[in-house]
Parts: structure tokens; C-alpha cells; sequence
């Protein structure tokens, strides 16, 4: 029988909660979450140098799903030049904010970093396509659906460790799951403002990226909103930012300023428009759309295929679990190994 593994003491793992308990008692608002309040589905031991928010970060950042983040589009699918965001400098991005927010808000940063590291492991290759793609296919085939916050938490609440997951705390997990605009709002505020800059973050660095390829020009922005908000991403970020921390101390809640949150929504509505369903980014819509309902349908019928580190569940599940985790460039090499023919040996 395995035994749970027990941290060792010393003068300072000794004191460490008594420490941080005191500190946050005396540093953090009323209405920021206690890093020992944190529950786990099993239980363990805890970590005398680590609170349980930050070793859910550490197992974040060292599973295969964050890793993997690095070759998974944002925006524009396999895009030429090093310069462009992929999801992890997204989700890095998201990140650092989420800490600024909370940090000025006297908030739990540890929770906002471990929730904003978390909150992509579940996003398909090729972004939104391709969850859209991934969803389309299981509602047609059957009847289900897709949604990326979703399979980030299976992602750690399964996925990871060959089937056993990262134990994540409930706080965590809620964040992650909460953190999309179709989920129920996070129960915690530090997970609240992860949802609010995951969007603050998207808007004003895709646009920074569509400038740069130039699918529009700077003078194609819609006037109001960057009059309102700024004229470059990092000046519209901190104008965001501000607005956020001044309206959330004195709402008790994480809210945008009317005027702000109004120009936010002007410029999303134009970057959908101009950028997300454009012609540039949507160039390789149908391809990439097309690659994953072949793979798809592929596994459906070849479930043998799918690699045993896949938990056993419907088949549906599987695949979609399968095709979730790939890379984009990995994707694309498994469509090839379909529909290319393979050069016979001499």
C-alpha cells in the first residue's frame, strides 16, 4: 500500500501557516479569500513552505496542458513572425494582470495567479475555431457540446497525471470554470477578476496583434472607444485597470466604470468584426475546422487509435478529450497522416 508522502519540518515550515494566517488577517480586505480556507477533493497533507493556492499553481505550471500552451493559437493560426501571441503568453498575460488587480484591491494574489495560469489548459488548437469546431462536431454526432472552461477543469481534475489529475482546491477549480462569459460568475472575487481581464487582456492584445500584421491599420480604430481608452495596448490595459480597481473598492464587487466598460465593449464589437470573423483570420477557418471534424470522425470510428493516457469514457468524450489536448501543429500532422499519402520506400 502507498503512503502519503510527508513534508519535513523545521524552524521555518514549522511557523509557516501561523504566518501567513497572521499576515493576511492584517494586509487583506474582509472580502478576500484566506489561502487556509481552501479545500481539496482528497485530502493531504499540507505544505509547510507553500500555501494550498500556490502549490495549485506549481502543479499548473508543471503539467503537460500548460506545456503544451506555448503551440496553441490565440488568434491567428500558425502565424508568421515570433512577435505574435500564442496561448500561454495570453494566459501569462492574464496572469500578471489578475495579480496587479488583486494586489491593489488587498485581494488573495496567490488564488487570481493560480486561477489565470489554469484557465486555458482546456482550449482546443486553433482557438476559437477550434472550439467551435470541436463543439459543432459533438452536437451533430451527439447532441453534446463544447465549451473550453469546461474541459480545463477536467483537464485538471482528470486529465493530468495519467487519469489522476492535480487535486486541485475548490476555489481554483471554481475560477477556472468561471472564468468564460457563458459559465455561472466565479464565488470568489479573486476569481471575478480573472474573468473580467481574461476579456481586457484578449481585446487589447489581439488588437495589438492584428495591427502588427496588418489586418488593420491604427487609424482604423474605432475613434470613441480610443479616445476613451488609449491609443496604444499598454495604455489601454492601464486605463482598464484603473477603472477597475477605483469602481471595484467601492462597489465591494469587481465592476468597470460605465464610460470604461462601454468603450471595451465598442472596440470587442469592432475586433469581432473587423478581426475575429475577417477575412485574415478566418482565411483558414474552414481548413481548420475541416481537420478536426475529419479527426473527429476518424477517432469515432478507430477509438483503438486514441493512446491509452486518454481516460476510458464514451467515446465522444474521448476523442474530444484527445483532440482538446492536441497542438496545433500536432493536429495538423495527424489531419496529413490521414489524407497525405505516404510515399512508398524504394
Amino acid at each position: 500500500m502507498s503512503t502519503v508522502h510527508q513534508h519535513p519540518g523545521g524552524a521555518v515550515a514549522d511557523t509557516f501557516r501561523k504566518r501567513i494566517e497572521e499576515r493576511e488577517r492584517t494586509d487583506l480586505s474582509p472580502l478576500a479569500t484566506p489561502s487556509y480556507s481552501a479545500g481539496r477533493g482528497r485530502p493531504e497533507p499540507e505544505c509547510g513552505l507553500r500555501t494550498p493556492f500556490q502549490r495549485d499553481r506549481d502543479r499548473i505550471v508543471h503539467s503537460k496542458a500548460f506545456r503544451r500552451l506555448k503551440h496553441k493559437t490565440q488568434v491567428f493560426v500558425l502565424p508568421v513572425g515570433d512577435h505574435y501571441r500564442t496561448r500561454l503568453t495570453h494566459t501569462l498575460e492574464v496572469t500578471q494582470v489578475s495579480r496587479t488587480v488583486a494586489r491593489a484591491l488587498r485581494l488573495n494574489e496567490d488564488l487570481v495567479e493560480a486561477v489565470g495560469l489554469g484557465h486555458d489548459l482546456g482550449h482546443p488548437p486553433f482557438g476559437h475555431i477550434g472550439e467551435d469546431a470541436l463543439d459543432r462536431c459533438l452536437a451533430d454526432r451527439f447532441g453534446g457540446r463544447f465549451w473550453h472552461n469546461e474541459q480545463s477543469l477536467r483537464v485538471v481534475d482528470l486529465l493530468e497525471r495519467d487519469g489522476v489529475g492535480l487535486n486541485l482546491t475548490d476555489q481554483v477549480r471554481d475560477g477556472i470554470l468561471g472564468h468564460s462569459g457563458r459559465a455561472e460568475y466565479p464565488s470568489t472575487l479573486e476569481g471575478a477578476i480573472v474573468r473580467l481581464v481574461d476579456r481586457i487582456a484578449y481585446i487589447n492584445h489581439d488588437t495589438d496583434d492584428a495591427v502588427r500584421a496588418g489586418v488593420i491599420a491604427p487609424e482604423a480604430l474605432p475613434v470613441e472607444p480610443i479616445a476613451i481608452l488609449g491609443d496604444t495596448g499598454s495604455h489601454r490595459i492601464d486605463a482598464l485597470v484603473h477603472d477597475l480597481v477605483e469602481h471595484s473598492a467601492q462597489a465591494g464587487a469587481i465592476v468597470q466604470g460605465q464610460e470604461a466598460g462601454e468603450a471595451m465593449l465598442a472596440l470587442r464589437s469592432f475586433m469581432f468584426e473587423r478581426v475575429y470573423l475577417g477575412p485574415e483570420a478566418t482565411r483558414e477557418t474552414e481548413k481548420s475546422r475541416g481537420a478536426i471534424a475529419a479527426l473527429f470522425d476518424h477517432y469515432c470510428e478507430h477509438p483503438e487509435e486514441i493512446p491509452d493516457s486518454i481516460p476510458q469514457d464514451e467515446i465522444q468524450v474521448r476523442v474530444a478529450d484527445y483532440i482538446a489536448g492536441m497542438t496545433d501543429r500536432f493536429c495538423i500532422a495527424q489531419f496529413e497522416a490521414l489524407t497525405v499519402p505516404t510515399a512508398f520506400a524504394p
